[in-house]
């Protein structure tokens, strides 16, 4: 009875085993996630793709593969998305669909195996800086040494890598014209150990790499990350920054709350939504800028300008550590003051008489003589008087006329005291007298 008891708990065993088996044959073979590497390569991008991989890597995947068509895009943030490919546990495979150009050669040169399209192109990876000009020496080292480090780092040939980022480099193979950098069309890039291999599509590679019959996982940007990587361009930055000042200075200068501080303030809120989602910002940034704000518009109620100083320097401070570059968010809110310090005397010089919120920052009344405002009284009745000097005139003096003792000064020549002269000009409170033989009027 025992025996037939722990033959039946064997049994059960084997048989749970069995149901197991299927389970364990899919976690086994892991899935494939596909994730797409297009447009610039920005920051926007790198919170994405670190997105994507801690997905894939949380999943069990067993390959990435990474559908690259870039034109290249900003240094720092294809250094920071090459780590994301370099640490990742999960094998990555660079698949170039159509061109890995600039910073897009770089990153591929971090996966595993990279294939291309019959047409795609890699390489011409040259630095410059935001003028579109040859960065200078430093920089180019720098970028150079790191491309060919990428290459190293998957066992192909550093020099090629060189070529991508220098133009003088001599190839024994003269794949790239004198004095151009060097950039590899899909055959030439399998010559020379930079692709595994051409394939005309997604499909074809899964094929290639034995992956056909696994679970293909496609992940793409949410809308928010999609948002987030256009408001994080480093442009857009700047030209949000500049909108939000603008607004911001032109609202707190007139009284009320109108259509420039809904601007401003749309414009900053912007820029907050943008970098928290790609994980920039964090609340406190935001916190601490509406805090600034706060302050700023209390110095308008309290003297003394500290709180105002405080304000600022809370909001400057919020926007610098809302950046992933604290250098690069403090150049842009530069050019965003300068922007808005333009803006501002262009509009008042050309356009303030005619738009309204001007009116409320400039004081447009003037005391004029058509409006029956004067400085002080102006004698013109006193022309062609005669009086007489109570003082020498030399040129200022005293006349008396009637019996009137008024302040004037003479033509220009000395005027003896009781001397009869005669009013000639007045110009506002100035009475211009000269010495006559006339009678007295």
């Amino acid at each position: 009875m025992r025996k037939t008891k722990t033959f039946s708990w064997i049994l059960l065993c084997l048989l749970s085993f069995s149901l197991l088996l299927p389970s364990l044959s899919v976690v086994a073979s892991g899935k494939v996630y596909h994730i797409p590497l297009e447009n610039e390569v920005e920051d926007g991008l790198k919170a994405f793709l670190q997105r994507a991989f801690t997905e894939a890597e949380e999943e069990g995947a067993k390959t990435i593969i990474l559908e690259i068509h870039t034109p290249g895009g900003y240094v720092t943030s294809a250094h920071e998305i090459g780590k994301i490919i370099a640490n990742s546990p999960v094998e990555v495979v660079a698949f170039v669909n159509s061109k890995a150009l600039s910073a897009g050669a770089f990153l591929a040169l971090h996966a595993k195996k990279i294939y291309m399209v019959p047409n795609a192109t890699i390489g011409a990876a040259a630095i410059i800086d935001s003028a579109g000009n040859a960065a200078d020496e430093k920089s180019n080292s720098f970028w150079i040494a790191a491309m060919e480090a990428a290459a190293e780092s998957q066992d192909r040939k550093p020099i090629y890598a060189r070529a991508m980022a220098d133009k003088n480099v001599d190839l024994p193979e003269n794949q790239a014209p004198e004095g151009q950098l060097l950039t590899l069309s899909a055959e030439e890039a399998l010559k020379v150990g930079y692709s595994n291999g051409t394939v005309a599509n997604l499909n074809e590679l899964l094929e290639t790499l034995n992956l056909s019959d696994t679970e293909v996982v496609s992940v793409e940007p949410t809308f928010a990350e999609k948002v987030a990587r256009f408001i994080t361009n480093p442009m857009v930055v700047t030209l949000l920054l500049s909108i939000g000042l603008f607004g911001l200075v032109m609202e707190l200068f007139s009284p009320g709350f109108g259509f420039p501080g809904l601007i401003g303030l749309s414009s900053f809120g912007l820029f907050f939504f943008g970098h928290t989602v790609a994980g920039f910002a964090g609340y406190e940034s935001v916190v601490l800028f509406i805090i600034g704000l706060a302050l700023l518009i209390a110095e308008l109620f309290v003297p003394g300008g500290i709180i105002g100083i405080i304000g600022g320097a809370l909001m400057i401070i919020s926007l610098l550590f809302a950046g992933e570059s604290v250098v690069h968010m403090a150049y842009s809110i530069l050019i965003a003051v300068f922007i808005a310090i333009i803006g501002m005397v262009i509009l008042m010089k050309f356009f303030g008489k005619n738009l309204h919120v001007f009116n409320k920052l400039i004081l447009r009344d003037a005391t004029t003589t058509e409006e029956g405002y004067v400085s002080n009284v102006n004698r013109v009745e006193l022309i062609g008087k005669i009086g007489q000097s109570i003082t020498p005139l030399r040129p200022a003096g005293t006349i008396i006329v009637g019996n009137e003792r008024i302040d004037a000064v003479s033509e220009g020549s000395y005027i003896e005291a009781n001397k009869k002269v005669e009013v000639i000009q007045v110009e506002g409170s100035r009475i211009i007298v000269r010495e006559t033989n006339k009678g007295v009027e």
